[in-house]
């Protein structure tokens, strides 16, 4: 699971525990009637608290995956490109205005003529855990210079990121 879905994970398993807490203790005011009810609504506190956490998980996987998915499909559309990725550097990650992570790529043309480049950047929590990925192209770099461009990730990434080059191909 991603780290951001870890996070979120537990921070809806810590407010059903304290539902659950709080429900128990509302039974305990001396009025033996009323800790059925509770204990009835804090186990459906935390099964719908444990079915939210599952839902949350599932869908950044699934966005996860759809995103791994199109980047292999875009780099596996590059025909006879040559591995490049000593060739490419990255900035420092940011968070752009509505939370979107942003990291400035950097190419260098070591060819003898014009190259583009397929740039996969990964962005990652600060435990190395894949948090989304992005293909970027740097388009048409002259011989011998450096082009740049700018990777976005799909969603927004919460927390300290980090980006790093998955792979990089020039063509």
């Amino acid at each position: 699971m991603a780290g951001y879905q870890k996070g979120a994970a537990l921070a809806v398993l810590a407010a059903v525990a304290a539902v659950a807490a709080g429900a128990g203790l509302s039974g305990c005011s001396g009025d033996s009637s009323a800790a059925p009810n509770a204990s009835k609504a804090a186990s459906a506190a935390v099964s719908k608290a444990a079915s939210a956490a599952s839902s949350l998980a599932s869908k950044g996987t699934d966005a996860l995956a759809s995103a791994s998915a199109e980047a292999k499909r875009r780099l596996d559309e590059v025909k006879k490109g040559a591995q490049a990725k000593a060739d490419v550097k990255l900035g420092t990650p940011t968070t752009a205005t509505g939370g979107r992570a942003t990291v400035d790529v950097t190419a260098k043309n070591t060819a003898d003529a014009a190259k583009s480049f397929a740039v996969q950047v990964n962005f990652t929590d600060t435990s190395g855990n894949l948090l989304d990925t992005t293909v970027v192209t740097v388009s048409k770099v002259a011989a011998g210079q450096t082009g740049k461009a700018t990777a976005t990730s799909n969603r927004n990434l919460t927390g300290q990121v980090k980006a790093e080059v998955a792979r990089a191909l020039r063509y």
